[in-house]
């Protein structure tokens, strides 16, 4: 089990936001999340990942081959994602979001995942491998919208490498939006976090 926090919404509950952190980090590392983003209509659950590293967390091991981590943790997010919809909030009310590790596994569960989301977002990340994530897409990925955000100063992973996996998922047919940022392996404040308040927002219309 991973261990969560709910920050609830502070108005009537509209949708869910998951949200995966990066190496090292921890779900503390992002309690300034909803009242920077200004959704209050929007739930935050956010997650530890499950192995301990210098202080933090991480959800796979970095060093070697990750695949193995990966999958590890895919399952785990994957129970989340069902104990999530047996509380009462479907797979169309909830958006998975995160930073670096946290944003390749929200596109490695997301687009696996039997259940169309509300929408994918990933920051500074990358793909484990995008052709096996593609031979694996569920049956209802092409119908999933994704964010993807990267910096084009970003020391850890090289934005080129990035925006090449992207276009290979969106030569799969994938729904992807793509925003480039100059900045370095981090958030970039508020012009970052406008586009992914819109991503969300539109996520929810009509609901």
């Amino acid at each position: 089990m991973l261990v969560t926090e709910l920050i609830p919404s502070l108005e009537k509950a509209n949708g869910v936001l998951i949200v995966l952190h990066g190496l090292g980090d921890s779900l503390a590392g992002y309690r300034w999340m909803p009242e920077a983003v200004g959704l209050p209509w929007l739930n935050y659950l956010l997650v530890n990942a499950p192995d301990q590293y210098f202080g933090g967390y991480s959800w796979y091991d970095f060093i070697g081959d990750i695949a193995p981590g990966v999958e590890r943790s895919r399952k785990l997010i994957f129970q989340l994602l069902d104990a999530q919809r047996e509380r009462g909030f479907p797979a169309e009310q909830i958006v998975l979001g995160g930073f670096s590790q946290g944003s390749l596994m929200s596109l490695e569960v997301g687009l696996r995942y039997p259940h169309l989301l509300a929408g994918i977002v990933g920051i500074s990340g990358y793909v484990c491998n995008p052709e096996k994530l593609i031979a694996e897409l569920s049956p209802l990925a092409l119908q999933q919208r994704v964010l993807i955000t990267h910096g084009t100063l970003d020391p850890l992973i090289p934005f080129a490498l990035v925006r090449e996996q992207v276009n290979v998922l969106k030569s799969a047919g994938l729904h992807i939006e793509w925003h480039e940022f100059v900045k370095p392996h981090t958030i970039a404040g508020e012009p970052e976090l406008e586009v992914m308040r819109d991503f969300i927002r539109v996520r929810y219309e009509g609901r």
